[in-house]
């Protein structure tokens, strides 16, 4: 059995379709689980293709890693011909992904009610701001936005001051990842003897998904939780701390013998056998005087040295990486979790993608590639289409 047909996804047949992260973020993962992946970009490409940092032939660095794997193609879908291609294309497919606003795929006649009746099978995988339906569903919905409206924002910086976002557009990712759950969902469904069906992903949504206790402890104590700088509400100790050599790390110490363990090795016997102290409500209620005993602590040492006393009192602890970080640190290379590609000869790594399957992992067998290098395998040879015909559709721009 070869290695590519032991890949999870080997057999499964996927038509990308939109731009930029959520949806390109699902098709990656499912291509690394071996899917065979389309992605349908319009004449200009995918705009990721030319963000942030670029290689010397004006490709984003990016565009390798989340465009892994897949096959690209270009059509114009402002053209009938480009949408009777894409619908071709569809046809053949076991699982549709697109991150239009709703709606728009109905206007060229793509959606899924456009192939219920003869295709059922077809897993269609919808992602936008604020779902297929309700007031907001026309609204646009950048994954910034999302991020506010879906309360993580509202729970992220320091008290009193304008609330702060990751680096990242985790609102994004996250609905990729819902995406590609809900597809998997859905095959093994059909597989069982269902049909397919329509998954509406949300980005507002996949960050709601993540507020833990917010909504229980509003209905339930009328508790607004909000930002909590580098702590979080109710568990204590659990923190970043700034050490001798000007280096943060983080300390969880919020298990009841952790607690004392972690006290004892920051020399204080004296919290850690306080009774006040002994249970989260106690330490919650004195959170102050444990966060001042721990700052003073861990200012009197380096974070290597600190990082190390901890470890042998076997409380979680760690520093906070930069990418350099993680570059030099031998437990990321141990875990596999940097690949190399080839692009025009150099070598560049990027990064794997989870889950571990230890029986059929997933890989990444070639980098993004080129805009419209699958026209010819995809498009003329695998639509059959005979050489007048792909001339004209070159011709007047519909492949790209």
């Amino acid at each position: 059995m070869s290695t590519e047909s032991r890949l999870p996804l080997a057999g499964i047949r996927v038509i990308e379709l939109g731009q930029l992260l959520a949806g390109p973020f699902a098709g990656a993962l499912l291509g690394y689980f071996g899917a065979e992946v389309i992605k349908i970009e319009p004449p200009g490409g995918d705009p990721i293709r030319n963000w942030r940092k670029l290689d010397e032939g004006g490709t984003s660095f990016w565009w390798r890693s989340l465009a892994r794997n897949k096959k690209c193609v270009t059509l114009d879908l402002k053209q009938p011909e480009g949408i009777a291609l894409a619908r071709q294309l569809i046809e053949s497919a076991d699982v549709v992904i697109e991150n239009f606003r709703p709606g728009t795929m109905e206007s060229w006649q793509l959606g899924p009610e456009d192939f219920r009746a003869d295709h059922p099978r077809l897993v269609y995988a919808r992602i936008s701001g604020y779902g297929q339906n309700g007031p907001y569903a026309d609204k646009p919905g950048f994954a910034s936005v999302c991020e506010g409206i879906g309360g993580l924002r509202h729970v992220n910086g320091v008290p009193g001051e304008r609330p702060v976002r990751p680096n990242l557009s985790i609102g994004d990712t996250l609905a990729g990842i819902n995406a590609a759950l809900g597809i998997v969902l859905a095959l093994f469904e059909r597989e069982r003897g269902g049909t397919g069906q329509v998954i509406d992903v949300a980005l507002f949504e996949a960050v709601f998904n993540l507020l833990e206790a917010v909504i229980p402890e509003f209905d339930g104590a009328g508790v607004v939780r909000g930002p909590s700088g580098s702590t979080v509400t109710g568990i204590v100790p659990t923190n970043t701390y700034l050490c001798a050599d000007g280096r943060y790390v983080i300390i969880g110490g919020n298990g009841d013998s952790i607690f004392k363990r972690l006290m004892l090795a920051a020399g204080r016997e004296d919290l850690a056998n306080d009774p006040r102290l002994a249970n989260n409500a106690g330490r919650v209620e004195h959170e102050q005087m444990i966060d001042d005993a721990l700052s003073v602590w861990c200012a009197s040492l380096d974070s290597s040295r600190l990082l190390q006393r901890l470890e042998d009192a076997r409380v979680p602890a760690g520093p906070i990486y930069s990418v350099a970080d993680m570059f030099n640190d031998p437990h990321f290379h141990a875990r596999g979790l940097f690949e190399q590609v080839e692009i025009n000869g150099k070598p560049l790594r990027i990064p794997a993608m989870m889950p571990k399957l230890d029986g059929t992992p997933g890989r990444t067998r070639w980098p993004g590639p080129a805009m419209g290098s699958h026209n010819e395998e995809v498009l003329r040879d695998g639509l059959g289409l005979d050489a007048g015909t792909w001339e004209a559709l070159k011709k007047t721009g519909v492949i790209a």
